[in-house]
């Protein structure tokens, strides 16, 4: 869970980086918690892998993924995530991007590994996905979804 050597650089994150996280072309991503300190090559960059658009936090689509930018002062984490949790299909994955240690907004890790669990969600990596944004995935566990 450490910084990646290609973006040590504080660079944003590019094509390179949007695939790391896993997704596919035709995926559908909700974004939420979306604002002007988001890192709009990053963003770029995952509509270049899915070739979709983002979807907002009104849509009536089950997604594939979730990007959910939260920092600090956004409010409740665990309701966060209650709310992604609608609109989640069957094996989909959560992305929660948080600003970096020293950056407005950071989000203790232990805020995070606290949320998760009680949300229903299991935390499985960190990635240092630009200069001032960290993501982690976050994935329903088996023993845990509705059948």
């Amino acid at each position: 869970m450490s910084a990646t050597a290609d973006h040590a650089d504080g660079k944003s994150g590019g094509p390179n980086m949007a695939s790391r996280l896993g997704l596919e072309a035709g995926w559908v991503v909700q974004e939420i918690g979306y604002d002007d300190d988001c890192d709009d090559d990053l963003r770029d960059a995952i509509r270049e892998v899915t070739g979709e658009a983002f979807v907002g936090e009104d849509t009536d689509e089950v997604v594939d993924a979730v990007l959910l930018w939260f920092r600090e002062d956004d409010g409740d984490l665990v309701d966060a995530f209650f709310d992604i949790l609608t609109d989640l299909k069957a094996g989909g994955v959560v992305w929660l991007m948080t600003p970096k240690v020293g950056r407005d907004g950071y989000v203790e890790t232990s805020d995070i590994t606290e949320a998760a669990p009680v949300a229903g969600l299991a935390t499985t990596s960190t990635l240092s996905v630009t200069g001032d944004w960290s993501a982690t995935k976050l994935v329903v566990p088996k023993s845990g979804r509705r059948g």
